[in-house]
């Protein structure tokens, strides 16, 4: 953790509102850009990102530096995402696609003809659980263990939906483009 973010976060400790807005000010817009992947509306998505910051904040006590305080603040977010998506169909923004990574492992190869509005064009079609958690491996880059904690569900279920949601987007992808493999 840089010493800035130590600084400023042990002010946030204090209830230092200065802080607090510092600490928003370096990282709104990347935990913006993390709430528009699973928010398709802007104004959920800043909703989300605030409501986000605001638990961060009132739990900040629990923040422990074995991990950077952005990753810690962006499970908060992506947790607070999948609130709003669990009251409803996920959809996924596509304002950010310029940036959008996507996860490559040993199972998955994408065809370089196969656009990231492709890709995320697929992942929409999939069932809610398979989505979300397609989501955070192939978008977020969280393994099985993490993906587990956040969605309170066992590695094993993580690993389940990760592996039907990739083979449902192979067939939805072959589909659209007609090749045998990807």
């Amino acid at each position: 953790m840089h010493k800035v973010d130590h600084t400023l976060i042990e002010a946030c400790k204090k209830g230092n509102q200065i802080a607090q807005m510092q600490i928003y000010d370096n990282y709104s817009q990347a935990m913006f850009t993390v709430a528009c992947r699973y928010l398709y509306d802007i104004e959920d998505a800043k909703d989300a990102m605030q409501e986000g910051f605001l638990k961060a904040f009132l739990n900040i006590e629990k923040f422990q530096p074995t991990s950077t305080f952005g990753a810690w603040l962006k499970r908060i977010i992506i947790n607070q995402c999948l609130d709003v998506l669990r009251k409803r169909s996920i959809e996924f923004s596509e304002d950010d696609l310029e940036t959008l990574q996507i996860v490559e492992d040993e199972n998955w190869n994408f065809n370089n003809t196969i656009s990231k509005t492709d890709i995320v064009n697929a992942i929409e079609k999939l069932k809610e659980k398979h989505k979300i958690v397609v989501t955070l491996y192939l978008i977020e880059g969280y393994d099985h263990a993490e993906i587990s904690e956040i969605l309170d569900i066992p590695i094993k279920t993580s690993r389940t939906h990760l592996s039907r949601g990739k083979a449902k987007l192979r067939d939805l992808l072959k589909q659209k483009f007609n090749e045998a493999r990807y």
